[in-house]
Parts: structure tokens; C-alpha cells; sequence
């Protein structure tokens, strides 16, 4: 098994994975990934997601900005949903929506999404791919992401970076003001105009952008407690 490679990211170990393909004998290198959790081949990187994972990515908008950096860096990506699909019914209300999300991903973006129940099936799930033929015979490697010239490409990575915000929202938001600074300037009730926004994550938002976390910190260090709220149930 020594001959068969794989890259997983250093968040991973938390999961097991990378230990259960160490027992295996697998050649495994873990380090930080600029892109998804474990490089199979060349032109092959897998995200991989728990069910509850994936539901929130939905949510908050990651999932989507996630499917652009796997297709713009590697030729043949893949999501990996583990866990058991029949807890959908207890996480969200709609199932619908998660696969909505999946068909966008396989549909829109040709990421084929594959289920498996558990890490150990994980585990062989990325063996399997990493063992097949064709896959080069320096095995996966890292690619060095540098960050984007592309001034649009910026600007929606600044918006990304709040709360609630994926590409589709950045999108709309750079429709809408302009310019990051005039999205960022924009009051709840400017950013309640943007299509879908809603209360909580106009809320959320602007919230983000009004803290002051240096006198939070302030605040601690002088013995002074800071009241945590309820997270938004959204």
C-alpha cells in the first residue's frame, strides 16, 4: 500500500482518517491544504463533509464559494458527504434544500457528490481513488494557490468574508452598491434591498462589521464579563 499516495489536510485528524489510512500503510503527507481535505491525484481534490456539515454550509453560504475554489484549481474535484443521509429529517425541515444544493453542485458546477456512511468507508473510498490508473507517477501534489489578480475576484472574496455571505450574495451585493466599501457602508435597511438578504443576515452583518472586539478585550482583561447571546437560529 506504501506505493499509493495521499495528501490530507492538517484539520483532518480530528476526523481519523488520516490515522485509519496510516494503519492501512498508505503513503500519507499532512499538511495545511489551500483548497479541500485530501489530494488523490494530480487533478483530484475531495472536500469532505459530515451531513450536518454540509446542511450548514448550505445555509451560511459556504458551499457554494467552496465549489468555485475546487473547480478553479482542480481539474476533476470531488464532495464527499459522510454520515447517515436519514438524519436529514432532524436537521432541517425541507430536505429539499439539501438537494437542491447537491443538484446545483453536480448540475452547475460538475462536482459529483459521493455518500459514504462512516470514516472507515471514507478511508477506502479515498484509497480507491487514489490507486486507480492514470494518476501520475509522482502521485498528488499541492498546488501553490496564489491569491487572484482579478479585481472582481478580490472584491468578492472581501464580501465573502462576512457572515451569511457566499459568491451568490457577494455577487448581488457588488450589483447593488457598487463597490465592497459601498457595500460594506450600507446601512440594515440598504442592505435589506439586496435579493434574498433578509432581516438576519442583513442583522448578522452588520453586527460583524460594528464590533468592537479590542474592547471586548479590554473589557475581559479588566475583570468585566461579556454577555453571550443566543446564536441566530437562521
Amino acid at each position: 500500500m506504501n506505493f499509493i499516495r495521499i495528501v490530507a489536510d492538517d484539520r483532518e485528524r480530528k476526523s481519523g482518517i488520516p490515522q485509519l489510512l496510516k494503519e492501512i500503510g498508505i503513503n500519507l503527507e499532512v499538511k495545511t491544504l489551500p483548497v479541500g481535505d485530501y489530494i488523490v491525484a494530480p487533478e483530484t481534490v475531495i472536500e469532505r463533509k459530515s451531513v450536518r456539515d454540509l446542511v450548514s454550509s448550505i445555509f451560511d453560504g459556504r458551499l457554494f464559494e467552496q465549489c468555485s475554489k475546487l473547480k478553479e484549481h482542480f481539474e476533476r474535484p470531488a464532495i464527499l458527504v459522510e454520515g447517515n443521509l436519514d438524519e436529514l429529517e432532524e436537521i432541517t425541515e425541507n430536505p429539499m434544500i439539501f438537494y437542491g444544493a447537491v443538484s446545483t453542485a453536480v448540475m452547475e458546477f460538475g462536482i459529483p457528490v459521493m455518500p459514504t456512511p462512516s470514516a472507515v468507508h471514507t478511508a477506502k473510498l479515498l484509497i480507491a481513488m487514489a490507486a486507480r490508473k492514470g494518476n501520475g507517477a509522482g502521485g498528488p501534489y499541492i498546488k501553490k494557490i496564489r491569491k487572484s489578480e482579478d479585481v472582481q475576484r478580490q472584491q468578492l472574496s472581501i464580501l465573502c468574508s462576512l457572515p451569511g455571505v457566499g459568491e451568490t450574495f457577494a455577487t448581488r451585493m457588488l450589483e447593488k452598491f457598487g463597490t465592497p466599501l459601498g457595500a460594506l457602508s450600507a446601512t440594515k435597511s440598504e442592505l435589506l434591498k439586496v435579493e434574498g438578504m433578509g432581516e438576519s443576515r442583513a442583522e448578522r452583518i452588520r453586527n460583524a462589521l460594528n464590533a468592537d472586539t479590542a474592547g471586548e478585550k479590554a473589557g475581559r482583561a479588566g475583570g468585566g464579563q461579556t454577555k453571550l447571546e443566543d446564536p441566530d437560529p437562521e
